[in-house]
């Protein structure tokens, strides 16, 4: 496993020291186009960029990226449609046009400013902060939220929902961890989603994802440590 302790948080600040250790599940970044695949690995220059890619393109925007080097992060989810008159099991992007680049200061301005095959692609704007020049500078997701992110779509799960306030019933304020099974790892709340207990976690001014159906069992209060 390697550890987060060195690099910095979305706000520039060095992570405290309960942030928890990089599992080594968390997928490679790869290109269909180019085959090309990129390890993540943790280092203190870099930060998680949140880009977003018009019109549906963010595979498209991820093949160029990872081609180029740089890791990123789409999560998916298996669903059902109708494909040529038959049902198939087919993977979509779970927050669509939203990819996630792992990737110093200077090279995401590259990618969203100075690149032409990125034309379509533009930063995910922070509109609860303003820089020095007063605009909403480009948003950066904390390595600890990243983190439980990808542990909690890494398995693409059918049942995966990106969901809002309103469609979470919340049963406490604790935060919870998930101790067994696919989503073991998972650092949430628990919420009634759609008729049934999961656990709900919560990218800060991107949006909330619930789990599939987690029973109580596997389910373990982290402020009862």
């Amino acid at each position: 496993m390697s550890t987060l302790s060195n690099v910095e948080t979305g706000r520039g600040q060095a992570n405290p020291p309960s942030v928890r250790l990089a599992p080594d599940t968390i997928p490679e970044a790869k290109s269909s186009q180019t085959g090309a695949s990129v390890k993540y690995v943790p280092a203190p220059d870099k930060r998680w960029y949140v880009f977003r890619a018009s019109y549906g393109r963010e595979d498209r925007a991820s093949d160029y990226i990872v081609a180029d080097g740089t890791f990123v992060y789409i999560a998916k989810r298996y669903t059902h449609k109708l494909v040529n008159g038959k049902q198939k099991k087919v993977l979509e992007t779970l927050i669509p046009n939203l990819l996630f680049v792992y990737t110093t200061e200077d090279k995401a301005k590259e990618y969203v400013k100075d690149t032409p095959a990125l034309s379509y692609l533009t930063y995910y704007y922070n509109h609860f902060e303003l820089d020095d020049d007063q605009k909403n500078p480009p948003l950066t997701v904390s390595h600890k939220e990243m983190e439980n992110f990808i542990i909690a779509t890494c398995n693409q799960s059918e049942h995966l929902k990106f969901v809002t306030e309103s469609q979470c019933h919340f049963k406490g304020g604790e935060t919870v961890e998930v101790i067994d099974g696919m989503f073991k790892g998972v650092e949430g709340r628990v919420a009634r989603v759609s008729g049934q207990q999961r656990v709900v976690i919560s990218l800060t001014d991107v949006g909330l994802i619930s789990t599939a159906y987690i029973p109580t069992a596997f389910l373990r209060i982290k402020n009862e440590e």
